[in-house]
């Protein structure tokens, strides 16, 4: 009955041994793990471009990449060389001096950090150590300011850099995300609850996404000594962890309480379970690893991490399911009912007297759905897959970029508001672009030369406004030259800025000296660098998903036909899913109604991550559904019987798990990062259309309207290997009982 049959027999055999390995597992890896330490992405370093370049000198000249500040000095009257506002630039600089958190201070007056109506200058310094560490160090630094601010009231004093921005952002948001994750899991319990109506029954798909979890957080502490993850990689293997745990857990669960419902004992419902609900996992499992492994494509660091880690913990996720879930499940026995809620009781009663009639595991909801979708199949595709590409079809305009401070946060914050007055002073001045010259001998005259030239040629193209200021680190033959794009806060002229340092001035001044590095790195280059890498990445990630999920879906179903269909659909759902992005954060259609700014742009990374994502999630919930659509056929039902066979009794399930997804994913939606929001309210809808529209209505619309061509398996590809299994060994249920109150009842 096929591999998954062959493991969950041996754990059902061996329970305490699968349940005692899965646990030693698990601790094992986590001490090992936490021994070994993680090792995370180095931002500059993560997109391949000028940026890497970059901080790779700064690395091997033995410097640390630090964090800049300024202090802006401003006065509403008079000029910045009144001896009053001279005397508080003093102030400033000594007292930042003062902290020995700083170093490099510099006088606005010699470095010409001074606004063109000199109003507005700019005390310039960076802070000792890492640019990764000093956010926690900054504070000293602010407080120092702070008090200079409140011995001139007359002036506008305010510190901005990215330490000081990074720590204020942190202290504002910095808990959102870890509020979001830690509600994830109650969500999923609560709902789990709900749908089982036992507290035994809700625990199981928990703990073992939480198990599996745990397990992949020890295993990819050891990977990232060779591929470096990050938080963000981590929160997203959460997110994949809990969705394909709980999923495949409830399929298991489903399928055994099914079978035992129908007459069979224990022993053979959990055979059975495990030969085709097991398999399911494995065919599922396989195909979102390949999806998440589209991620690798794109050859950026954070995508790199989310694609390994989701990868490790959905197999882990899988590995569990089809091992230690039947071993726990012949422990339990019916001790899986403990725990019953007062409520249900009477449903499961209820349940019972309706289902009488209408066969074991049916969905009545989504029996009454499906009767006229098989009645007029053409009429359900056309109705639903026709609003579903009017969906899609503002995703065709879909502008993405990198969000800037303002779009990401809004204005509320006293940082950002400083950083507009900066820009507003000194345009780009917030954002410098950051030229790194490495040369043999960096206080060579033709050096010397070259870098004066380029700080001229700068403000003559018009890329920028001054003041172009030189940091030179002598032993190290090295020197940053910090440019403030004329662009400012406008994402595009900064970026049209950049282009022409890196295009014209660059080669027209550094470049004829032989042997020069000059990199341009920042955060407009960064940012550009990013987006043009994503949307490079595009064509070899959908193709490499798209292409091996077919594959999979061949060789598991051996059928043509529901292989092509399977990727149309998902397709279908993502382009539904683009299109809600772009109507709500693009247009604005209804963009209060979840909290988000006009924004104006979908930001950049997340189409590709949606894929990916979606892709993977939409294919479980399919080959869960199509597997038993095809158990029903080759058991001797007509195709329109298998059909509505298979979606009656796997409807419930797979709403459930949906609607554990939508609420988790939903809970992102309320966060204040707009990047975030985005993020939590593509997957939600994206899931929710996919579990309804989708599997509930152009799935079985449109295997009806192919009848017997769903099988359909041209002769030349006879000879591709076999993954099926037959399904007519499958032991035949006596007849079918009505399931008892006391009896699992089923998810809605």
């Amino acid at each position: 009955m096929g591999i998954a049959a062959a493991m969950g027999g041996w754990s059902a055999r061996h329970r305490w041994a699968a349940v005692g390995g899965w646990l030693l597992f698990v601790i094992l890896v986590m001490v090992v793990g936490q021994a070994a330490g993680r090792i995370d992405v180095d931002e500059d370093k993560a997109t391949p471009g000028e940026v890497a370049q970059a901080a790779t000198l700064i690395d091997n000249a033995g410097l640390q990449d630090a964090a800049s500040e300024m202090v802006l000095v401003q006065t509403t009257h008079g000029s910045v060389e009144d001896p009053a506002v001279r005397g508080a630039v003093a102030d400033v600089m000594h007292a930042v001096d003062g902290t020995g958190l700083v170093t490099a201070v510099s006088s606005p007056y010699t470095t010409k950090s001074v606004s063109a109506d000199h109003r507005s200058a700019l005390v310039r310094f960076d802070m000792r150590g890492s640019s990764d560490d000093a956010p926690d160090h900054v504070q000293p630094v602010l407080d120092a300011v702070a008090k200079v601010q409140g011995e001139h009231k007359d002036l506008r004093i305010e510190e901005f850099g990215d330490a000081s921005g990074n720590k204020a952002v942190n202290d504002a948001f910095g808990s959102d995300f870890k509020t979001a994750e830690f509600s994830a899991v109650p969500v999923a319990l609560a709902i789990l609850l709900v749908a089982f109506g036992a507290l035994v029954a809700a625990l199981l798909p928990v703990a073992l996404a939480l198990t599996a979890f745990l397990g992949a957080s020890g295993v990819v502490a050891l990977v990232s000594h060779r591929v470096p993850m990050s938080d963000t990689a981590n929160s997203v293997m959460l997110l994949v962890g809990l969705a394909v745990g709980v999923d495949y857990c409830l399929f298991y669960l489903r399928r055994e309480r099914e079978e035992r419902a129908a007459g069979h004992d224990p022993h053979t419902a959990l055979r059975i379970a495990s030969a085709t609900s097991g398999r399911a996992i494995l065919i599922s499992g396989f195909t979102v690893i390949v999806a998440m492994a589209g991620m690798l494509f794109t050859g950026i660091g954070d995508f790199k991490a989310m694609g390994v880690a989701t990868m490790i913990v959905v197999a882990i996720a899988m590995f569990g399911s089809v091992t230690v879930l039947p071993a726990l499940l012949s422990l339990l026995g019916e001790r899986v009912e403990k725990g019953r809620l007062p409520f249900s009781n009477r449903r499961a009663g209820r349940r019972a007297a309706r289902r009488a009639g209408a066969g074991q595991g049916s969905s009545r909801f989504w029996r009454t759905v499906l009767r006229p979708v098989l009645r007029h199949p053409r009429a359900a595709v056309v109705i639903a897959g026709g609003a579903l590409v009017a969906i899609a079809v503002p995703a065709f305009s879909m502008h993405t970029a990198n969000l800037s401070l303002q779009q990401e946060l809004g204005d509320h914050l006293p940082v950002i508001r400083t950083y507009d007055r900066i820009d507003a002073a000194f345009p780009g001045g917030p954002e410098p672009a950051q030229v790194v010259v490495k040369a043999d001998r960096i206080d060579s005259p033709q050096v010397r030369h070259a870098i004066a030239d380029f700080r001229t040629e700068a403000v003559a193209s018009g890329a920028s406004r001054g003041p172009v200021t030189v940091t030179l680190h002598g032993p190290q033959n090295l020197a940053r030259i910090d440019v403030p794009l004329a662009g400012g806060t406008d994402r595009g002229k900064a970026e049209a800025d950049l282009k022409l340092l890196r295009e014209h001035v660059r080669p027209d001044t550094l470049g004829k000296v032989p042997g020069l590095q000059a990199p341009i790195t920042g955060e407009t280059a960064s940012s550009m660098d990013f987006t043009h890498k994503i949307t490079s990445s595009v064509p070899p990630v959908f193709a490499f998903v798209t292409v091996f999920a077919f594959l999979l879906m061949l060789l598991s179903f051996r059928s043509l036909t529901i292989a092509l269909t399977s990727i149309v659909l998902n397709l279908l759902s993502v382009g539904a899913a683009y299109g809600v992005l772009t109507l709500v954060f693009q247009h604005g259609v209804g963009a209060s109604l979840v909290g988000a700014s006009g924004t104006g742009a979908v930001v950049a990374w997340l189409p590709l991550f949606l894929f990916v994502i979606l892709f993977g999630l939409s294919m479980d919930y399919h080959v869960f559904v199509v597997s038993r659509i095809r158990e029903a056929r080759m058991r001797g039902l007509t195709t329109k019987g298998a059909i509505e066979h298979g979606i009656t009794t796997t409807a419930g399930v797979v709403t459930s798990a949906a609607v554990i997804m939508v609420a988790v994913f939903a809970i992102f939606g309320t966060l204040s990062m707009q990047s975030m929001k985005q993020m939590g309210v593509g997957l939600a809808f994206a899931v929710l259309i996919d579990a309804t529209v989708i599997r509930g209505v152009l799935l079985p619309a449109v295997m009806t309207l192919l009848g017997e061509r769903n099988w359909y398996l041209p002769r030349w590809l006879h000879r591709l290997p076999d993954l099926t299994h037959d399904e007519t060994a499958l032991p035949t249920p006596p007849h079918p009982t009505t399931p008892e109150p006391h009896r699992l009842t089923d998810p809605v």
